[in-house]
């Protein structure tokens, strides 16, 4: 282990975030709040965001349809997901949208590859370097660097904007004494006594909430809501989420991974008080799965999905949808979802508008050229 290294870890101690979900914060100079959660391994949109009006729904998903009548109808068309209970109460109070048939620019079926498309901004898997949402920090004011709080920086978050990155060690926890023997080793390190400041402060800023953060999404939520609520926290921030990838036993695991998605959302609102009002979370995934079940009670890699802005910032309590529908002639290589709706297009709305910037210019900052293709969502957060 490097001395760097030991710096980090005895300073941290014990506490540790989720393995799944991980969080990274930017902090930037705004009330306002954005937050970026991705769903990791291709969520299927078709039963989160549910469309039992189309005729060809049950049919296509036999025993995977949702039950419209267990599901909160959201209208004539979409209803939501049952394990989705605290984000229905969401959209009723209108702080909840969602968009459907949405995909960016990938259109093969590789995890890594469509990641690093949603992630970077491209229109090709790894032809960008920097990830969007560092680019979206740059446009802010300076303020402190952006912090990762998983143990490597994600691909969103990377970039000219500086971050630094915070993992809490498994580790037990170093005792008060041990902190003060350090403090005074490195007192008189011109190298070392700087990481030591910066690491102890970082551990006196996260307390014991990361240690709570890792038992269950909600408890990561908290977690996440008391850093972006502070007044000098963050500002922008991203929350990895996996186990979206349902090739089989979907019906069980897409449920139970839902209910924890559910919770970390009602954490944020929940934690966040006052500022929830100030406040955007984007929810997208890579890309989505086939329209019909396979052969063992699951979905394959599909292409469009559904995506969901959720917070008191947001012009709620809608779809957002130009369906292309679920007949055999409707589907994209006649097995999945067609886009009709661009990825890119909605994050640069959502961003702009969260974050008080000029749409077309975050736009060509995020998306470089694919940005003069789809222009900017308008309407989805409240002026």
């Amino acid at each position: 282990m490097s001395r760097r290294r030991f710096i980090h870890v005895t300073a941290a101690g014990a506490s540790a975030l989720l393995v799944a979900p991980r969080i990274a914060f930017a902090r930037a100079d705004t009330e306002r709040r954005f937050v970026f959660v991705i769903q990791r391994g291709a969520a299927d949109g078709l039963n989160i965001v549910v469309p039992y009006g189309d005729p060809a729904y049950a049919s296509l998903r036999g025993a995977l349809a949702i039950d419209p009548a267990s599901a909160t109808k959201l209208d004539g068309l979409f209803a939501l997901h049952p394990s989705l209970a605290e984000t229905a109460k969401m959209y009723t109070a209108r702080e909840a949208l969602f968009v459907h048939a949405v995909a960016s620019p990938y259109r093969d079926r590789s995890h890594f590859d469509g990641q690093n498309v949603l992630e970077t901004g491209g229109r090709a898997p790894y032809q960008v370097k920097d990830g969007w949402l560092n680019r979206l920090a740059g446009l802010l004011p300076p303020g402190p660097d952006a912090i990762a709080f998983a143990p490597s920086v994600p691909m969103a978050l990377r970039g000219k904007t500086a971050v630094t990155s915070y993992a809490p060690s498994a580790l037990p926890p170093a005792q008060d004494d041990l902190l003060m023997r350090v403090t005074q080793l490195y007192q008189h390190d011109a190298q070392l006594r700087p990481l030591w400041e910066a690491a102890t402060a970082t551990r006196a800023m996260v307390g014991d909430a990361s240690t709570r953060a890792r038992q269950d999404a909600g408890a990561l939520g908290k977690f996440a809501a008391g850093m972006l609520a502070r007044d000098d926290g963050p500002r922008i921030a991203m929350i990895e989420t996996a186990g979206w990838d349902t090739h089989s036993a979907q019906t069980q695991r897409l449920a139970a991974t839902l209910k924890g998605l559910d919770a970390l959302l009602a954490a944020l609102r929940e934690g966040l008080g006052p500022q929830w009002t100030h406040t955007t979370v984007l929810v997208a995934t890579e890309f989505g799965r086939t329209a019909a079940a396979n052969g063992t009670g699951g979905t394959d890699h599909g292409t469009a999905s559904a995506a969901m802005l959720i917070g008191g910032a947001v012009a709620g309590g809608r779809v957002i949808a130009d369906w292309p529908g679920l007949r055999p002639a409707d589907l994209y290589e006649g097995r999945d979802l067609k886009p009709t709706a661009a990825l890119d297009a909605l994050i640069a709305g959502a961003a702009a508008e969260s974050l008080r910037l000029d749409p077309r210019r975050t736009a060509a900052a995020l998306f470089g050229q694919t940005a003069m293709a789809n222009r900017p969502v308008e309407g989805l957060v409240r002026a």
